[in-house]
């Protein structure tokens, strides 16, 4: 069993930066990603990287303002994110999986956090 717990939500400005955290509990997860859900949207991938391999993808949306990293001693992911606008509003949830494969689809992962809000006002 995997416990995600998050922090770092908030309302910000357009042009501001935010950093998410998630701290994992438990063994078993090989990747860790980042979701987001608009009101009235589905559930759409931000980000992902490997815990123990040098791997990370993007969503288009964010590429080159939003950062993935891990901390392997803290268990820990951060979601670093700049140059926030008015778009970049949602529901920002962590989740963690047991394979590599099919790394953007939000129904192949195991275990979640409970979510936290972002609203970026313009």
């Amino acid at each position: 069993q995997v416990q995600l717990v998050e922090s770092g939500g908030g309302l910000v400005q357009a042009g501001d930066s935010l950093r998410f955290s998630c701290v994992a509990s438990g063994r078993g997860s090989v990747l860790m990603g980042w979701f987001r859900q608009a009101p009235g949207k589905e559930r759409e991938f931000v980000a992902a990287m490997g815990w123990s391999v040098t791997f990370t993808s993007y969503a288009d949306s964010v590429r080159g303002r939003f950062t993935i990293s891990g901390d392997n001693a803290k268990n820990t992911v951060y979601l670093q994110m700049n140059s926030l606008k008015s778009e970049d509003t949602a529901v920002y949830y962590c989740a963690s999986k047991r394979t590599y494969s099919n790394f953007a689809d939000p129904n192949g992962y195991d275990y979640w956090g409970q979510g936290t809000q972002v609203t970026v006002s313009s």
